[in-house]
């Protein structure tokens, strides 16, 4: 599901690179590996457990950000010849390499996700691992859980199966890259695949009543002694690609949930206060959101290529903030046990590079396809993981908030003094204190913290606003009424 993606230029000495750096040791954000994990991963890269079944010959091909070398998921799309499809999706082996109760496993415990910052990363394994031997780099055979997933012709899944198996991506391929092929007309049939395949699942999501989140990239672009704040939309083919992901999420949590063990993404219905406050952003950004139109197909209706189109989209990821992880054993299904914005049962399964659960999720559904009980250090871990991701995914998120605190206090350093236009979106404690709250301002898309200073704050109310403070080191941003 969404993330907030962040993307900072500049040099090295920059004040907000500077004020970044600052922040990774303020979070205690772990940086270089412990020696003995280190050994582990230098031993496992040169001996992994190699599954004995061949698939070298399937010309799989991985597609991310140009920069990426941690690949989790490498894909090959076929046509059937019922008229279907066939979706073969390869999956980083990450267990091939980490051995149970090992220094490296107790490492990924602690860490459970990667942390992107603007800057860079902190990795969930050593880089050695994570972007090398256990990454699905092109040319290079590699440990894989290998998801075979038929669909019919209106991309409706009829058949999953799931194996371990050798295999070698062809081709590391860039969305851009990909989607310059597909508007010219040149490109291969498992790219128009993709491009058949997804908008198929896209069209099944509207019609269950899901909904994915395009969310922007957003780009602090040094220019001089400032700094200012662009978006770059999402391309149609990584919503595509993102489709075949939840493809597959969702086929492990059914394979878990037919066979009563496993561990599930869940997320409740938005509450009605939730939609309350997305509908005050979208009138501080100037969005029409008729009364009768439904969250999700305004959402739908947005174009991520318009700046407070954008911005109201990085807004919507709020309501994902209710999501958890459900375990069950025993054939004894939770309920609620839905995903709400997917609205099917899901379960995280094609990122364990970089998120811990997912390791698990693979051994989990191997398990099931082989109608055998999964592993005795996977039922020993499955308790405690929901906790365990509960607490790396606050981590991700505090994370993600200071940093976009640093970086909008950066965009506005150079403004202090100035009057902006802005809605009060929040009031906190509207009866006792209703002087303090939160404003969004209408250029540039921010959200920051107001202190009223007697003046009575009211939500959905539009005012004038004057910037008091912006300090990247601190992460401090404050206004007052105009």
């Amino acid at each position: 599901m969404p993330r907030r993606h962040m993307h900072v230029t500049g040099a090295a000495e920059a004040p907000l690179r500077a004020a970044l750096r600052k922040l990774r040791t303020d979070l205690e954000a772990p940086e270089a590996f412990p020696p003995k994990v280190v050994a582990e991963a230098e031993q496992a890269a040169e001996s992994p457990r190699l599954p004995g079944l061949d698939a070298t010959d399937i010309p799989f091909f991985t597609l991310d950000p140009p920069t990426s070398t941690d690949l989790d998921q490498a894909m090959h799309l076929s046509h059937r010849a019922d008229g279907g499809y066939r979706v073969q999706y390869a999956i980083a082996d990450v267990a091939a390499f980490v051995t149970p109760g090992g220094a490296l496993d107790a490492e990924a415990h602690t860490r459970v996700l990667t942390l992107y910052f603007p800057d860079g990363k902190v990795p969930l394994h050593p880089p050695l691992l994570s972007e090398g031997a256990a990454s699905l780099l092109p040319g290079q055979t590699r440990p894989a859980v290998v998801w075979t997933i038929d669909l019919d012709a209106e991309g409706r899944r009829v058949a999953t199966d799931v194996q371990r198996a050798l295999v070698r991506s062809r081709a590391k391929m860039t969305y851009e890259g990909v989607q310059q092929t597909l508007d010219d007309g040149t490109a291969e049939e498992p790219l128009t695949l993709l491009r058949d395949i997804g908008e198929l699942r896209e069209r099944l999501e509207v019609e269950r009543g899901g909904i994915s989140l395009s969310v922007p990239e957003q780009e602090i672009v040094e220019r001089g002694d400032s700094y200012v704040l662009e978006y770059r939309a999402t391309l149609p083919t990584e919503g595509w690609n993102a489709q075949i992901s939840l493809l597959t999420g969702m086929a492990a949590a059914d394979l878990m949930i037919a066979h009563g063990t496993g561990i599930l993404r869940t997320l409740p219905t938005v509450p009605d206060g939730a939609v309350g406050r997305l509908r005050r952003s979208a009138e501080a950004l100037r969005i029409d959101w008729p009364h009768h139109t439904p969250y999700a197909e305004l959402v739908r209706s947005l174009d991520p290529t318009n700046p407070r189109h954008a911005a109201f989209i990085q807004d919507c990821t709020t309501l994902l903030r209710g999501a958890g992880y459900t375990v069950f054993e025993g054939g004894d299904i939770p309920d609620p046990h839905l995903h709400s914005a997917v609205a099917a049962p899901y379960t995280h399964a094609t990122a364990p590079l970089r998120r811990l659960v997912d390791r698990y999720t693979s051994e989990i559904c191997l398990a099931a396809t082989a109608n055998e009980q999964p592993p005795d250090w996977v039922l020993a871990a499955l308790p405690e993981l929901p906790q365990e991701m509960a607490r790396g995914t606050q981590r991700a998120g505090t994370v993600e908030r200071e940093c976009l605190n640093v970086v909008e206090a950066a965009v506005l350093r150079d403004r202090v003094g100035e009057v902006f236009e802005a809605y009060v979106v929040d009031v906190r404690d509207a009866e006792a204190t209703p002087t303090v709250g939160t404003i969004h301002l209408e250029d540039p898309a921010v959200i920051a913290p107001i202190e009223g200073d007697g003046h009575h704050l009211h939500l959905g109310e539009r005012l004038q606003v004057r910037l008091t403070e912006a300090n990247p080191a601190t992460a401090t941003i404050r206004f007052a009424p105009a």
